[in-house]
């Protein structure tokens, strides 16, 4: 049975996973690396260790449609929408920019369920907190090091973490890119986005009239949510939830709201670009 690794668990990890148990003829066994502790990537959710039950995007915040990839991922969106892994997105978000046939939605249980329905389509063995360092031709199989613990042997690789990543892995796979293929990535810069997750009290009541608000008069802040409200669930139960986004490179973050609200901030995320590359 042939052996397939993808690394990284993100959306382009997980349904990348789904498609080729869906999609091969033959059995194979298929593993996800990821080297962060939960799958999620630019898509994660956060969960208050006080309430399990609380979540908060740290990533995507919704998802927007275009009517081309409405009729494009047609049966993505249908499997979706009938599980009730996405919902319309009704909630106000100030300063949304429109365009005409667009459809945006939300995860009700969080934008990282939509990683975690493919893995769990797909069947693979996922592993956290594997770094993977090194990948090696050795006998026409892909010896992939990580980390930490002894090398394996892979039929084929599938990389789906950050281009910047990919540049630092060492081993034959960086023969396959070229020098004039470096020189282009390596001359792309990338806008770091960090995210900020707070939880508070439950009955706290954060009364604006939105639901998300993209912020433009600050240097800093690109974009606050409540992700209760986001989500149409009921801002007394579970707790309340909100979201930070910023960009900057020097900037400092604003202060959060008053601790005594606060029920635990501890979760923040930072990211970039990715794009995915596979060694046949």
């Amino acid at each position: 049975m042939a052996r397939v690794l993808i690394v990284g668990a993100g959306l382009t990890g997980s349904l990348c996973a789904a498609l080729i148990r869906k999609e091969l003829p033959r059995p194979v066994h298929l593993a996800v690396w990821d080297e962060a502790g939960d799958s999620g990537g630019r898509m994660t959710t956060a969960r208050s260790p006080c309430n399990p039950q609380s979540t908060v995007d740290l990533g995507a915040q919704y998802i927007t449609c275009t009517p081309h990839y409405a009729k494009q991922h047609q049966s993505f969106y249908v499997d979706l929408l009938a599980l009730g892994i996405l919902k319309p997105l009704t909630s106000p978000i100030e300063g949304m920019m429109m365009k005409e046939g667009d459809c945006n939605f939300v995860a009700p249980q969080g934008v990282s369920s939509i990683i975690k329905h493919y893995l769990d389509e797909s069947g693979a063995d996922v592993y956290f907190r594997h770094c993977v360092t090194q990948i090696n031709l050795r006998n026409d199989k892909w010896e992939v090091s990580k980390d930490k613990g002894p090398p394996e042997l892979f039929d084929i690789v599938v990389l789906t973490m950050p281009v910047p990543q990919i540049l630092q892995l060492q081993g034959d796979v960086a023969n396959l890119i070229s020098k004039c293929q470096r020189q282009q990535l390596e001359s792309v810069s990338y806008s770091s986005r960090y995210a900020l997750g707070l939880f508070y009290e439950a009955g706290t009541k954060i009364d604006v009239p939105w639901a998300g608000q993209y912020i433009t008069s600050n240097p800093c802040i690109r974009f606050i949510s409540i992700d209760n409200k986001k989500r149409n669930i009921d801002l007394g139960s579970p707790d309340p939830r909100g979201h930070m986004c910023a960009s900057s490179p020097t900037s400092p973050l604003p202060a959060p709201p008053p601790p005594a609200a606060v029920k635990n901030p501890g979760h923040a995320r930072t990211w970039k670009s990715s794009c995915p590359m596979t060694l046949p």
